[in-house]
């Protein structure tokens, strides 16, 4: 468990919470009364097969899909309509799958853009940070991100959340798509982020390191939370595992 969520009161309000959310894509029901909280510092790894709804729960918690039932809070407030600029404005950092570069920025204009103070005027993460952590990106610096490597762009992806200086950082299929050494590269600045007390809510078909690096997986099957509870538990129950994740 993060030391940031070990010292945070076990009342502490959550950063995001779903509660009920029942989500349609036109006449298919998606989502079937999802509830989702992350605390303070917390690491929750979202879990699953292709297609049981871990996209759509994040994207309706952000707003860009409304459910048709079900409340969303963010720092206790609730977000429901808002538009998701709006709900990502309150401290929240997304990677979205696919990443969501604009190619014609170069690296430096896609990640200055994204800069400004935390909730608290924090300023933690600027760009001299952003370029220590990820090397090749000062590399790169000058380069249009249409132009990189998939691991660059995700790089980039990661580094423009952290501008933002949020209080929760979601990467939907954080590694999908990368070379293993990037993988390993990516993964060990999640780490990073953990360990500075950023909440972080993380999609990825790398079961194991989720497990290891996260305090609380939930696992979901059609749109169904079928576990939520300690990663540490969950890597003891190579059954459930194998039925709902085939590992």
């Amino acid at each position: 468990m993060s030391a940031a969520l070990a010292q945070a009161p076990q009342s502490a309000t959550p950063i995001i919470e779903a509660v009920g959310l029942h989500t349609y894509y036109g006449n298919s029901h998606i989502l079937h009364g999802v509830d989702l909280r992350i605390a303070p510092g917390e690491t929750l790894a979202l879990l699953g097969r292709n297609g049981m709804g871990k996209s759509t729960t994040i994207r309706s918690m952000l707003g860009f899909v409304t459910p048709r039932r079900g409340d969303v809070y963010v720092c206790g407030e609730r977000v429901n309509g808002q538009p998701p600029y709006q709900t990502i404005r309150r401290g929240i950092g997304y990677v979205p799958e696919g990443r969501g570069m604009f190619p014609n920025l170069t690296v430096r204009e896609s990640l200055v853009m994204a800069a400004r103070p935390g909730l608290n005027g924090r300023k933690d993460w600027d760009l001299d940070r952003v370029l220590a952590t990820f090397p090749r990106l000062a590399e790169r610096f000058a380069h249009l991100t249409g132009n990189l490597s998939g691991g660059e762009q995700q790089m980039v992806a990661i580094g423009r959340a952290l501008m933002t200086n949020p209080e929760l950082i979601i990467l939907d299929e954080a590694t999908e798509g990368l070379a293993p050494l990037i993988r390993k590269e990516i993964w060990g600045v999640i780490r990073t982020i953990k360990d500075t007390g950023i909440a972080t809510l993380v999609v990825d078909k790398n079961v194991s390191v989720l497990l290891d690096l996260t305090d609380r997986s939930m696992i979901m099957v059609k749109g169904h939370v079928v576990y939520d509870g300690p990663s540490s538990e969950l890597k003891q129950q190579p059954q459930l595992l194998q039925e709902h994740i085939g590992l």
